[in-house]
């Protein structure tokens, strides 16, 4: 039992270990480093527990001897402290944020923050949410399941406050010249490598859903074709089509088609960014080429910003060979355009929307490079505020629930779309009073 109980150190050794040293260049087990890091590291103080009595009864069972049965028990006194302290500097995520903000929107950018919106801001991460991450939804959210769109079977579900009314004015009051209809929305695109059974929107982005629903933001996650029997665009053409749906439906929910934020993580980053910079694109609008698809802003997690791989940021070719044979099922010496047409690093220019880029830099799945050279020439190009944020510690999927570490970008995320939200708000009093 004593060789057990060492072998056992050992493999807790490594899990800690593997949140400050990741694996990033061999194509397995950068995937096998990716799920340990982000459920170790994310649920850090909760597998500091459950070792801790799995330990305690190695050690009463007498199973903790000589010097493998010491050499263990400080392997794995060392692994607690080692992944308490990783838990702790979550709190540099608020900071990051923070900074990011003041970077991309102006040092005084609260200022322009309506006080009935900054009110709301919350003064610490939710105690309740850290201690039970996996909780059912909170009850002063509705959530509307499986409402269909679209011609391929798609639907999407929309969380909402259950004190929204439709027409509700928000903000306490009129604009000028008339009620805002609706609150604002937030459209949610999944993540999961565009495959099947690797994601949905019934588990992504429900704490940032939950979050700003209760702050009568109306949030909306849509499904879309996935590969391998989907091939690209047709991923990017259903998001389309649910955003015309938004558009056209989302006034008798309680949400204002006027103002639409689209937000997704992974493959969700992909297509939000995407979405934000092909706005009216024919190409990715088959049939209803007529339609809107302009946003108001992006905020894409950890997202693929380039197909082609142009700048030699991938540590491996794993990603190249599985956009060959799943996603795109062409080869990329010779259909470059077309990769470039998927790519959002390809689509900048100067009519992109305001976006807050976010990526943990200690991605495994996506280097964190694409993130910084996507913002340089977003940067560059867009006549919109570029807000980018790098979160010390964070793996790939690191906000799908609650800790320090994604409670303090959430609020972060809040405070960004509060910012955009004044925005929209004082232009509209302003365009009212001219009329």
């Amino acid at each position: 039992m004593t060789a057990f109980f060492f072998t056992l150190s050992l493999l807790f050794g490594w899990l800690a270990y593997n949140l400050y040293h990741p694996i990033y260049r061999h194509q397995g087990l950068s995937v096998v480093s990716f799920i340990s890091g982000w459920l170790t590291g994310e649920l850090a103080v909760h597998h500091i527990i459950w070792q801790v009595l799995l330990v305690f009864l190695f050690v009463w069972s007498g199973a903790v001897e000589g010097f493998f049965g010491a050499l263990g028990l400080l392997v794995c006194i060392t692994t607690w402290l080692s992944m308490g302290y990783f838990h702790l500097a979550g709190h540099k995520a608020r900071e990051q944020m923070e900074t990011a903000l003041k970077t991309g929107l102006g040092e005084d950018y609260r200022a322009a923050i309506h006080d009935d919106l900054s009110a709301r801001f919350p003064a610490a991460p939710d105690a309740n949410a850290l201690k039970k991450p996996f909780a059912s939804i909170d009850p002063s959210v509705e959530v509307i399941k499986n409402v269909p769109f679209g011609h391929h079977h798609q639907a999407l579900d929309i969380y909402r406050s259950r004190q929204n009314v439709t027409g509700k004015p928000v903000l306490g009051g009129p604009v000028l010249g008339g009620p805002v209809l609706g609150g604002p929305v937030l459209f949610q695109i999944h993540g999961g490598a565009w495959t099947e059974k690797m994601g949905s929107k019934n588990e992504q982005a429900i704490p940032l859903m939950t979050h700003m629903a209760k702050r009568e933001w109306i949030c909306v996650a849509t499904s879309y074709r996935l590969s391998p029997r989907a091939t690209f665009p047709e991923h990017i053409i259903d998001c389309k089509e649910a955003l015309v749906w938004i558009k056209e439906h989302i006034a008798d929910y309680g949400g204002d088609p006027g103002f639409i934020v689209v937000t997704g993580g992974s493959a969700g980053g992909h297509l939000s960014s995407l979405m934000a910079l092909s706005a009216n694109d024919p190409e990715f609008q088959p049939g209803f080429e007529d339609k809107d698809t302009t946003l108001q802003g992006a905020i894409p997690f950890y997202g693929v910003y380039d197909f082609t791989n142009e700048n030699k940021l991938q540590k491996h070719d794993g990603q190249r060979k599985f956009f060959e044979t799943s996603i795109m099922k062409l080869s990329l010496n010779s259909h470059t355009k077309e990769y470039q047409q998927a790519s959002p690093l390809f689509r900048i220019s100067d009519a992109a929307p305001p976006f807050l880029i976010i990526h943990g830099d200690k991605d495994t799945l996506v280097p964190v490079e694409e993130a910084r050279v996507f913002t340089e020439k977003l940067r560059e190009s867009s006549s919109s505020a570029v807000a980018y944020a790098e979160i010390a510690g964070a793996q790939h999927a690191f906000d799908i629930f609650p800790s320090l570490r994604s409670e303090h970008v959430k609020q972060g995320v809040e405070r960004f779309l509060a910012w955009l939200y004044s925005r929209y708000l004082s232009q509209s009093e302003i365009n009212a009073s001219k009329s």
